[in-house]
């Protein structure tokens, strides 16, 4: 009966994937089903962290976030959770040696409980480290399937990846980061100060980023390449949109990729992957 409990709790893990993230959740659909799995696992333990320090305003949220991180640490002592998201997670964990980053990718959630601005480069660059770049390099040792020789090859351009889309969420997210959150990620933008100058600047960085990601993804082993791929070039459509438009824009709405563009982005990039140019 163990193996129907961790079966259904995949399943719920797989559940707040679809629910919280459409075109994530077709991302993992063009991975191969051997490691479809893992990437639910990780995507629901990432999302209940981040729902916590994000949304759960009219609850206590420090309270919550220690107990999750507590009960996190007891299903790897334990190797089982009766929170059926945690269940799922510690198995992958213990599997792939994700210790490490899940230790680094709790400590940048807790920032989120009482830091509100990130003044210097350095701290701006290790919170992305930990609350983006780090899932990138979970991630990628289910990919390569634990092989050291791959990922540390690999490693360099996940993070890239992982910054690139941390970033690009900034951007999108700016107005309730400043509005709700109260936060400010960006150095030296205050949190009524993104001029289109400042989002220029980013936006360059963000693309220095997809151009180092983009020389590892054409190397990820077959099984991932594609789902890869595909939330690469949504996020990049994301960022080419974005570049267009007035900063003023980001101050007054989320910008999103519409639904038929997400259609077209996927057939495009499946043709590419079929015809091997990627």
């Amino acid at each position: 009966m163990k193996a129907l409990f961790d079966s259904s709790s995949l399943k719920c893990s797989k559940i707040i994937t679809r629910e919280y993230s459409t075109s994530f959740s077709l991302g993992i659909q063009l991975f191969a089903p051997s490691i479809r799995p893992a990437i639910y696992a990780i995507y629901g333990f990432v999302r209940y962290a981040d729902e916590i320090v994000d949304s759960f305003n009219a609850y206590n949220q420090e309270e919550l976030f220690r107990e999750f991180v507590a009960d996190y640490r007891k299903a790897l002592d334990r190797k089982i959770s009766l929170n059926p998201i945690l269940n799922a997670f510690q198995e992958i964990v213990l599997k792939y040696e994700l210790q490490t980053y899940v230790d680094d990718f709790l400590k940048r959630m807790e920032c989120d409980l009482y830091v509100t601005d990130y003044e210097t480069d350095e701290a701006y660059k290790n919170y992305i480290y930990g609350s983006a770049d780090v899932v990138g390099l979970m991630c990628l040792r289910v990919f390569v399937n634990n092989d050291d020789t791959q990922f540390n090859k690999l490693k360099g351009s996940a993070k890239y990846l992982g910054s690139a889309f941390q970033k690009v969420n900034f951007l999108r997210d700016y107005k309730d980061d400043t509005e709700i959150l109260g936060r400010s990620y960006f150095p030296n933008v205050n949190k009524k100060g993104l001029t289109n100058l400042a989002k220029a600047d980013i936006i360059a960085d963000i693309e220095s980023d997809f151009a180092e990601a983009y020389k590892g993804i054409v190397q990820l082993p077959i099984e991932s390449r594609l789902g890869v791929y595909l939330a690469y070039k949504y996020y990049l459509k994301l960022l080419h949109k974005i570049k267009r438009l007035d900063s003023k824009r980001l101050l007054s709405e989320r910008i999103r990729i519409s639904n038929p563009l997400k259609l077209f982005i996927l057939t495009k990039a499946y043709i590419r992957f079929k015809l091997n140019v990627i």
